[in-house]
């Protein structure tokens, strides 16, 4: 079972039961079981915030001053590099743009007038670009999964290509299509097992496919890209403990 952070005595009996998402009819959890609101912590209920199409347009439309530098190889032949725990990448506005800072703690980034954007430090998806993609597409594994599979046997910039479609930027296409590559070499056989499965069992644990990934590719992911749905707090159709989600507003 996966279960969110340990609930209260007086927290709903059936708290522990659900998880952070928007589910999807691919998720496999309904929407008692998965849903945009956290109430089962210590900290009072939160729910994510609704972005409309005006606020997602005005996100792709901010200029990051100090794009990340491209990958010239593939991170997954390294280990992961290390994040300082508490650590916050935060979005520091400035003429023609913002720039992306990487800060101690949120309260060290809130000091300088900084808008916290994702909990871990900066990396290559962590532009406001990238986020527009983040919640404006609640169901990224369809679409991801459909570029890997057309562009199998490559070349590599067909596959990048597929995936700035989608709306990333170049340097978050790279960590989605070499994360694409590391879970094919991995995890084929689960993942072409779950091809048609939901991405959830019925007790809430993710299908076979997805937990490999997750314990095969998550880490140089998350540690590289900066940016997840979880630390941005925003939900997706794969639904994830309340423990793991950080709950940020994002107005910029």
């Amino acid at each position: 079972m996966v279960a969110a952070a340990a609930c209260g005595e007086s927290s709903p009996p059936a708290c522990t039961d659900i998880l952070f998402g928007a589910p999807t009819a691919a998720t496999g959890l309904d929407g008692d079981r998965c849903g945009p609101t956290c109430a089962c912590d210590d900290l009072p209920a939160w729910t994510a915030p609704t972005y409309s199409a005006d606020d997602v347009a005005a996100l792709r439309a901010m200029v990051l001053v100090d794009p990340p530098a491209l990958l010239t190889a593939d991170p997954y032949a390294s280990p992961p590099p290390a994040s300082a725990p508490g650590s916050y990448c935060a979005v520091v506005r400035e003429a023609g743009g913002y720039r992306l800072t990487t800060f101690p703690d949120r309260a060290a980034a809130e000091a300088a007038g900084a808008v916290p954007t994702h909990a871990g430090a900066c990396g290559l998806c962590s532009s406001l670009e990238d986020l527009a993609v983040y919640i404006s597409v609640p169901d990224l594994t369809e679409p991801v999964r459909a570029c890997g599979l057309m562009h199998s046997s490559g070349p590599a910039e067909e596959h990048v290509r597929c995936l700035r479609d989608l709306g990333f930027t170049e340097a978050c296409a790279q960590i989605w299509y070499f994360n694409t590559l590391h879970t094919r070499a991995m995890c084929l056989e689960p993942c072409l097992l779950a091809l048609t499965e939901p991405y959830h069992t019925p007790d809430g644990a993710l299908n076979a496919c997805l937990t490999c990934d997750e314990e095969q590719s998550g880490a140089v992911f998350k540690a590289v890209a900066g940016r997840t749905r979880r630390n941005t707090g925003v939900p997706s159709a794969m639904c994830r403990p309340c423990s793991e989600v950080e709950r940020l507003v994002h107005r910029y």
